[in-house]
């Protein structure tokens, strides 16, 4: 069912033409340090964490026309390890296992704005379901944004509108 699910949710992404490729954590640091996005500082985690992920995502920010203007509805993305689909990104906002269909739920705890794109984010877990990969993860960052804009102007009540974004998410657990 998992597979299923997933299946269909590879091929809703594939038709709004979003993919992507593996960053297994730890590959950034082969490259230069001039060609790595910082972190800032408000959006760091908290010392005696350790990063057990990283993980590139496409998706869509949906929004909805609520009393006249654009307000933020749902996440959906598919974020891929290996060059492959693992995780299900969706409203809560959680993180779902294709592989072990563990998940983490998670609220915001700090923003960074990036010009022309949805922010930057600190998330801090608020439940974790089953064993697997998100068994223990204490917290989750949204780095490397493009996209995913609420669209300006007036709009038709009730109208919803998905905007394609990227990201990278960073999974860490305690150390």
């Amino acid at each position: 069912m998992r597979r299923v699910i997933a299946g269909l949710a590879v091929a809703a992404l594939a038709a709004v033409g979003v993919g992507g490729a593996a960053v297994p954590a730890g590959a950034m640091e082969d490259v230069p340090a001039a060609q790595r996005s910082q972190v800032p500082d408000v959006i760091k985690v908290p010392a005696g964490n350790k990063k057990i992920a990283v993980m590139p995502a496409n998706g869509v920010q949906t929004y909805q026309c609520t009393g006249g203007a654009w307000v933020f509805l749902q996440p959906d993305a598919i974020l891929r390890y290996h060059g492959r689909p693992e995780v299900l990104h969706s409203k809560g906002p959680v993180w779902t296992s294709v592989r072990d269909g563990s998940s983490v739920t998670a609220a915001a705890q700090a923003n960074s704005p990036v010009p022309n794109t949805i922010p930057q984010l600190l998330l801090k877990a608020t439940g974790n379901r089953g064993p697997g990969l998100f068994a223990r993860v204490t917290f989750i960052q949204r780095l490397n944004t493009t996209g995913g804009v609420a669209p300006t102007g007036a709009c038709t009540e009730g109208a919803t509108a998905s905007v394609p974004y990227t990201a990278d998410y960073t999974f860490w657990v305690a150390a």
